[in-house]
């Protein structure tokens, strides 16, 4: 083979990704996971769980229109509503005692 076979088959192997002769076993590891399809595209990896975020905003939708009941969230909110009746939160701004006086 001559020397300008030689360049024209090393530069082909490196333009169409191909492994140049006389590499390494694991050289051609590597060449064959940079070949590999990307995570992001994979269709499996990307699919592995499946979409929690959606079905959470649409159990709050659904539970605004009345159509869920999340026992839970009904929990924290009356947990929320009895610490505002004791006093044990801060009024929002305007709310508080010295706007309830200049009110009055």
């Amino acid at each position: 083979m001559s020397e300008y076979a030689r360049r024209m088959s090393f530069l082909a192997s490196r333009i169409f990704g191909e492994v140049v002769k006389g590499t390494s076993h694991r050289n051609e590891k590597v060449v064959q996971l940079l070949r590999a399809k990307p995570m992001d595209k994979n269709n499996f990896i990307v699919n592995y769980y499946p979409p929690y975020m959606k079905m959470d905003l649409a159990f709050q939708n659904l539970r605004h229109h009345g159509l869920y009941r999340d026992e839970h969230q009904d929990f924290k909110e009356e947990m929320i509503r009895q610490r505002i009746l004791r006093g044990k939160i801060k009024p929002k701004k305007g709310e508080g005692k010295r706007a309830m006086k200049r009110k009055s």
